[in-house]
């Protein structure tokens, strides 16, 4: 199969491909913004993954990219949640203008699927309780969650005009390997990083936010579950099923590290939704029990990697 994944560079791309690398007869593709980026990617040396370096924007050639593709993995986002209100107008452009740009050249080259990342995180906002299925009611509190919430109607138009085929995968908090612990992303590896090293950790609010974590690996199963899988619904939540707060995150990561923690208590942040866990019910229903790890298990198994990733 001929699989081409946009945002490659990052933490779910790099997962991806090392997993759908390892099924021989795929052969797979491989596009962000900058080779520097695909460090970890080249160090496994896979024969059958290429890299092209191009942006995702408006004069991205989408078309040439995607000859003789089959199915298209859109992972990016210029922004992410805590800083996409800052830029509204420009992030609608550079991610919902240029997704249907793309979808109109997937239309054109044949593609047979595209299966797209969104954010079980912010595109059912705080009006609904968890946990929360896929028929909620989607009230997003940031610009990123409307990003997402349109790009869903848009394959969904795309699909019902042309019969694109698509898959939308609203994922939680996914945490692990080659996630970067620098705190814009990934509470779990940027406390568990800051954690190892001896460094201040900054809570935003209380502490009370309750979240739904996923380990990387259980993750990429479950997307390459509903990507290859046949069933009539197309967008599926994934996650573990069940809320953790912050609080309580911090005593398994000091309790599983075995280090004291540094903690400061900052003030709560406007986009920060206060409990968001995400029912997976649709997903087990069709693809059977998820069986996540524990997040004990996931956090040792994070911390693992670094030592050996950072030399701490």
């Amino acid at each position: 199969m001929n699989i081409l994944i946009l945002g490659a560079a990052g933490f779910i791309g790099t997962n991806l491909t090392i997993k759908l690398a390892a099924e021989k007869n795929n052969k797979i593709t491989l596009v962000d913004k900058s080779w520097e980026y695909f460090r970890d990617i080249e160090s496994f040396s896979f024969e059958n993954v290429t890299i092209k370096e191009s942006g995702f924007e408006m004069n991205t050639d989408f078309e040439t990219l995607l000859i003789n593709q089959d199915v298209v993995y859109h992972l990016v986002s210029t922004t992410v949640p805590t800083t996409s209100n800052q830029h509204i107008p420009q992030e609608l452009v550079a991610n919902v203008v240029v997704t249907s740009m793309l979808l109109e050249a997937c239309v054109k080259c044949g593609v047979k699927k595209v299966v797209f990342i969104s954010s079980g995180g912010t595109v059912y906002g705080k009006s609904e309780k968890s946990p929360l299925k896929e028929n909620a009611a989607m009230n997003p509190i940031s610009s990123y969650g409307i990003q997402k919430i349109t790009i869903e109607n848009l394959l969904y138009l795309y699909q019902y005009i042309y019969g694109l085929d698509y898959r939308v995968i609203r994922l939680a908090n996914p945490y692990g390997p080659y996630q970067r612990p620098n705190g814009i992303l990934g509470v779990i590896t940027t406390f568990a990083y800051k954690a190892l090293k001896e460094e201040e950790l900054i809570v935003y609010g209380d502490g009370s936010v309750i979240r739904d974590f996923i380990y990387i690996d259980d993750a990429i199963r479950a997307i390459l579950m509903i990507t290859n899988g046949e069933n009539e619904k197309r967008t599926f939540n994934l996650g573990c099923g069940y809320g953790i707060s912050i609080k309580e995150t911090l005593n398994i990561i000091r309790d599983v590290l075995d280090v004291k923690l540094n903690v400061t208590y900052a003030s709560g942040r406007k986009v920060d939704v206060p409990v968001n866990y995400l029912d997976i019910s649709r997903y087990e229903k069709a693809y059977g029990d998820l069986n996540p790890i524990a997040l004990g298990e996931g956090i040792k198994k994070t911390a693992e990697f670094m030592k050996e990733y950072y030399k701490i």
